[in-house]
């Protein structure tokens, strides 16, 4: 079954009143302006995200809309940035902070992982740390070593953080608003190379525009969707593909490519995860490939993969499969064999159909 016919429950298949086209820029862009006119105590800052509308221009027009007090900029200092949105979060408001990629923020690990972490829990819930701190993503636009990393393993460790990855407009707009309205810190990593449309995994290939894809039919409001939710993105029954951002598209068209009939479940929400929604498909099809653009030695598919053992050992009928990044710093030269592809994660779907 093809990810149209797939796609049910919270997602719209088409257009419709209050209803846009958006790609996820401004899926994103929406989410900030529906809720800076919904909350006042929304405000919204990094690099560049004020004057300038951030490097990849989500919060474009928000400053001239909501001033300077709402929108604005921050030094070139992550962990000042961090700082003081856990400061913020703990006297009432909900900032949204840009790391302007998250490969910046290693400066300010501590400010996460030891301040908005495990401010609940220090304080004995008398304290809260509803920041949101959105982070662009992967690779895929020729950035080199330090525009391009997918540190999710890093995030998902740290107890008392959520990490989210949408994949698509709907969701990414539906997932931020739901994780700025979350009491708890929350890590929103965005795909760069989804931004303004999905790539197939072949060199620089779309699969469709945003204008043509489904899930690009956001509303114009205020909805969510809710975090700890994983979406059946495509279903099928010889096998199920577990993947999120990007590598949900690289799947599809594996499957596609090979004729396999593959589920695919986009986890949409990391941690805390949507695991009856894995162990159900994988009870379903006894077959499991787990795909994603990070390195694979100590990745979030080493996760997977041990809770799938856990939860659904005596339904498999073959051994789990990785299809993962390369254990190497990021190769500039070589992006495009790093990246899991089609033709790899084409291979992993038939050695599991071989037992």
């Amino acid at each position: 079954m093809t990810m149209s016919e797939a796609l049910t429950g919270d997602a719209a298949a088409v257009p419709s009143a209050g209803t846009s086209t958006m790609t996820m820029i401004q899926a994103l862009r929406s989410a900030l302006d529906v809720m800076l006119a919904r909350d006042p105590d929304v405000v919204v800052f990094g690099e560049d995200v004020g004057y300038f509308g951030g490097v990849f221009r989500v919060t474009d027009g928000l400053q001239a809309k909501y001033g300077t007090s709402r929108v604005f900029d921050a030094p070139i200092n992550e962990g000042g940035i961090v700082g003081v949105a856990v400061g913020m979060g703990a006297y009432g408001l909900r900032p949204v902070a840009e790391i302007q990629f998250a490969d910046y923020f290693y400066p300010a690990s501590d400010q996460i992982v030891s301040e908005a972490a495990r401010l609940r829990y220090r304080s004995v819930g008398d304290f809260t740390a509803p920041v949101t701190l959105r982070m662009p993503c992967g690779g895929g636009i020729y950035g080199g070593q330090t525009h391009s990393q997918s540190p999710e393993a890093l995030f998902t460790h740290v107890c008392g953080l959520r990490t989210v990855m949408p994949c698509n407009p709907y969701d990414a707009k539906g997932l931020l608003i739901a994780s700025i309205e979350c009491n708890d810190p929350v890590i929103f990593l965005e795909p760069k190379r989804l931004y303004n449309g999905p790539f197939d995994g072949h060199h620089d290939r779309p699969v469709v525009p945003w204008s043509q894809h489904p899930l690009a039919a956001v509303p114009d409001g205020h909805y969510v969707v809710p975090l700890e939710s994983a979406r059946v993105f495509r279903e099928g029954r010889d096998v199920t593909i577990l993947t999120y951002g990007t590598m949900v598209f690289v799947s599809e068209a594996a499957a596609s490519e090979t004729g396999i009939d593959a589920e695919i479940i986009d986890l949409r929400s990391l941690w805390p995860l949507d695991l009856d929604a894995i162990v159900r498909s994988v009870k379903k099809t006894r077959r499991c490939v787990v795909v994603h653009e990070a390195t694979r030695t100590s990745g979030f598919g080493a996760e997977l993969t041990a809770l799938i053992q856990e939860h659904c050992f005596y339904h498999l009928e073959a051994p789990i499969e990785r299809v993962t990044g390369w254990d190497t710093p990021y190769p500039h030269a070589q992006e495009w064999d790093y990246f899991p592809g089609p033709a790899r994660v084409g291979r992993a779907l038939r050695r599991a159909m071989e037992d």
